[in-house]
């Protein structure tokens, strides 16, 4: 703390310095100070006498003064000396006092010089006003204040799905690693969100303590890039998905696609669980899964795997089930072969070769084009079956089934199944309930026990007699409609061998020879063939 100053005295004899010494252990004032302040008023003085009077006046104490020449002066009004800092943000001004006869500056003079010197961003009027009530000289006091810019933020973008995928295998519980169900999909529901951004802080301006304009640090500015099947919000900082499917990362755009294609189904991938269609460029792999709501197309071929789809499955070369190979698919099926697989198709099954294999299909399998045979397993379609070559010369078993839904005749099946399990259960119900009936009618009294026991198996036949009712109800139903089928039929293009059972609705045939050329219906109750 510097609170010691000095003060100019002049008269007729000679300029002369007044020391005023600090107080409350402040310091003197600086020769530097002394020196810049005769140097601005053109004051001329002895370097000698002015370095002694400085240090008798410490010896002397307050208020010595000594004259630094013989010059005569006029009054010096109250003066000061402005500095500015070297990156113009602040603005420091060291008062002096006025000649012993001199005037005092006013605070409005003051602010009117720093205009007139271009001073004009903040200017602190309150720190002005309180040095002019209550001087402090020689000490530097903040007259004006530039504002640093405000540094701001680069623009951000959060992604709400994995941006990174990569094969990673699933780990079980017993610690083993599960190849099968890898993380390689993200899938989204309609109306997700998929990004968001932060916009960038482009922050403040800065201002010199001479209005000069400041800019602050560039920041990165992005925006919300984005494909197909993606909705950008009114605000242009949401994105969203506008379908089901997977979303994905595409050269820095979001994408969102209802069809999944990959190269191949295997250790790659892992089993594929997609809600929409998959598209599969390559092979589907023995033991691999792919399942989809909507559709499946594979351009080679299907081993030992498991396709389920709810719209049609496509197989452009076929399939070699190996025996575990299944397809379901709630639409149709369209494959080049099918060999030792299981399908079942809501619609119709398309093929130019069936070998061995358990086909149902709800409206109709054709196996058509250079070969065009069905040999061994079983095929079932509720209308049609057509074919050009069924059977073989080699006498595989094999069992064509036209007339009602395959899946009619699979129902019928397990409420026969369940009608017979109920009726023996309570058949052995019975001798146990006349056995208390008979007890009751003898006045023998039952335990608490025994009561809860009676009325358990009570109900249990209440239960057992009601299912009863109906599944025999729906049986008939059923039942009735296998005995329908007049337009179910069979058409051999080509030569139907021998020991082929044909079943058209509850009928069946099992063909003697073989036969060229021949449609098979349902007539008069039995299977005929007839001219194609």
């Amino acid at each position: 703390m510097r609170n010691g100053y000095f003060q100019l005295i002049c008269s007729k004899t000679g300029t002369s310095l007044k020391i005023m010494e600090p107080r409350d252990g402040g310091q003197y004032a600086y020769v530097r100070d002394i020196i810049d302040y005769l140097n601005q008023y053109g004051i001329r003085y002895n370097s000698a006498a002015l370095n002694k009077g400085l240090l008798d006046a410490r010896v002397e104490g307050d208020g010595y003064q000594f004259q630094i020449n013989d010059d005569y002066l006029s009054e010096v009004k109250e003066g000061f000396l402005l500095n500015i800092s070297p990156n113009k943000m602040i603005a420091m001004a060291r008062f002096y006092p006025p000649s012993k006869g001199g005037g005092r500056l006013s605070a409005r003079e003051f602010m009117e010089e720093l205009e007139l010197r271009k001073i004009v961003y903040g200017v602190k009027k309150q720190e002005i006003e309180q040095f002019f009530e209550n001087p402090e000289y020689c000490t530097d006091i903040a007259v004006a204040q530039g504002q640093l810019p405000r540094r701001g933020k680069d623009a951000k973008i959060e992604y709400f799905f994995d941006t990174d995928l990569k094969a990673r295998p699933t780990l079980k519980e017993d610690g083993s690693v599960d190849f099968f169900h890898l993380n390689t999909i993200c899938h989204c529901h309609k109306g997700d969100v998929l990004a968001k951004l932060t916009p960038a802080d482009l922050g403040d301006m800065g201002y010199s303590v001479y209005g000069e304009k400041i800019k602050p640090p560039e920041v990165k500015r992005q925006s919300l890039s984005f494909g197909k099947n993606v909705i950008l919000s009114e605000d242009k900082l949401v994105l969203s998905a506008e379908t089901d499917g997977h979303v994905m990362l595409s050269d820095g755009k979001v994408v969102v696609s209802n069809v999944l294609e990959v190269e191949n189904v295997d250790i790659s991938t892992g089993n594929i669980d997609y809600n929409g269609s998959v598209n599969v460029k390559g092979n589907v792999c023995t033991n691999f899964s792919v399942k989809a709501t909507g559709n499946i197309e594979v351009q080679g071929i299907v081993e030992g795997a498991f396709l389920q789809a709810d719209g049609d499955i496509i197989i452009a070369r076929g399939m070699n089930g190996m025996a575990r190979g299944r397809l379901k698919a709630g639409g149709n099926v369209i494959s080049k072969f099918i060999e030792n697989a299981k399908v079942s198709a809501g619609g119709y099954v398309s093929s130019e070769a069936i070998l061995h294999s358990e086909i149902l299909a709800g409206v109709e399998v054709t196996v058509t084009g250079k070969r065009g045979f069905i040999s061994g397993g079983r095929v079932s379609a509720c209308d049609l079956i057509q074919v050009k070559t069924l059977g073989s010369a080699m006498g595989s078993e094999t069992v064509v089934e036209v007339g009602t839904a395959p899946d009619v005749k699979i129902r019928v099946q397990q409420l026969q199944k369940q009608i017979a399990e109920n009726k023996r259960d309570m058949e052995q119900l019975k001798p146990h309930l006349a056995a208390f009936s008979k007890r009751l009618a003898q006045g023998i009294k039952f335990d608490a026990e025994q009561i809860m026991y009676i009325q358990e198996m009570l109900q249990k036949q209440n239960l057992l007699k009601k299912s009863i009712e109906a599944d025999s109800s729906e049986l008939s139903s059923l039942q009735k409609m296998l005995e329908g089928g007049d337009t179910a039929r069979v058409e051999v293009s080509g030569v139907a061998f021998a020991g082929v059972r044909i079943c058209i609705s509850d009928v069946s045939l099992t063909i003697k020879s073989n036969m060229p050329y021949c449609k098979f219906i349902r007539q008069d109750g039995e299977v005929k063939s007839v001219p194609l």
